[in-house]
């Protein structure tokens, strides 16, 4: 009896070893085979394009090009994406290209969402932070940021601001806005960013909160006008157009967000992987060339550091979302 109570101990022992020797296993091997990435808005949207040129080069830092297969899930403000990664096996084989609005918004804008967002997903990378662009159609009555507020004021209700999505960074900007002017404007979410941006050029919805990149053609041909950048400095792809706080109203600043996460339970080696790669990605200098082009600014993270991010985010946007008096969607 004794002897086979010590072999049960000795089995336990080498039992408890076994995370220990296969942990170098998957560093070595992965991936070994196609990651797909479930892109949680349309293609051609400023978030796919970021998602693109970072995980892109990411795959070369991992030496495997082409290894990440991008596939869009538009829909719901981003949580059909998730929701659809949140199903998938927790293998490093499926991750999630997601961004703010579903990562710390959607969970006090809805009634319901089928994730948690604290809790359902490992955190594997901040990818980048976009400042938003106050636009104006060419035909709008307002060509300053001066001139909309006043316009706003005087009209309430009645100026409708189009965005990618409710609870996307474009929607808080515009909710931002009412609260801090004391105004009343209408929503109007497109599913399709190329629709929202042909019927701002026609003046059908005069006003958008938007990512540089989505209307940045658009401005330079003269089709939009775009009234400030809600940061504190001017960005290098847009020179000219002046800050909120160049325009009077310091304390409007607004950014969205993109960032990648993976299935709860994937195992942690796996993520310090593509954590690693991503980060190094997002500090070559072609690849930063790249995103300031398109207005974007680089935001590498440990995945310790994007969850208390996460976190502070789910906290700040619960109040806002209190305050500004919207009913759940």
């Amino acid at each position: 009896m004794r002897k086979f109570a010590v072999s049960l101990i000795a089995l336990a022992s080498v039992m408890a070893l076994v995370p220990y020797f296969s942990t170098p296993s998957v560093a070595q091997t992965y991936p070994d085979r196609p990651v797909r990435v479930n892109v949680g808005f349309a293609a051609g949207s400023a978030s796919d394009v970021v998602y693109r040129i970072v995980l892109e080069k990411a795959a070369t830092e991992l030496g495997k090009p082409n290894i990440f297969i991008f596939e869009n899930m538009p829909g719901a403000g981003g949580n059909n994406g998730l929701a659809s990664v949140k199903r998938a096996d927790p293998d490093g084989y499926t991750i999630a290209a997601t961004a703010g609005g579903p990562l710390a918004v959607n969970k006090w804008l809805f009634k319901s969402i089928p994730f948690d967002p604290e809790t359902d997903f490992e955190p594997v990378a901040m990818l980048t932070s976009n400042p938003i662009v106050i636009a104006a159609s060419a035909k709008a009555p307002f060509a300053t940021l001066p001139e909309l507020t006043a316009y706003a004021k005087a009209n309430p209700d009645k100026i409708t601001y189009s965005s990618v999505g409710p609870g996307s960074g474009q929607h808080l900007a515009g909710i931002q806005f009412e609260l801090l002017n004391d105004v009343k404007m209408r929503h109007l979410p497109y599913r399709i960013t190329g629709q929202l941006v042909t019927d701002l050029i026609t003046g059908e919805v005069p006003l958008s909160f938007q990512n540089i990149i989505n209307v940045l053609e658009q401005a330079r041909g003269g089709q939009v006008r775009l009234l400030a950048l809600a940061a504190k400095s001017r960005h290098p792809s847009i020179p000219d157009t002046p800050t909120t706080a160049e325009a009077g109203m310091p304390a409007f600043l607004s950014n969205s967000w993109f960032a990648v996460v993976a299935p709860k339970g994937t195992p942690r080696p796996i993520v310090d992987i593509l954590n690693k790669a991503t980060v190094a990605a997002l500090k070559d200098p072609v690849t930063i060339k790249k995103l300031q082009d398109i207005g974007a600014v680089p935001v590498p993270m440990t995945p310790e550091e994007f969850k208390a991010y996460i976190a502070a985010e789910n906290v700040n946007w619960k109040d806002v979302i209190a305050k500004s008096g919207l009913p759940p969607m």
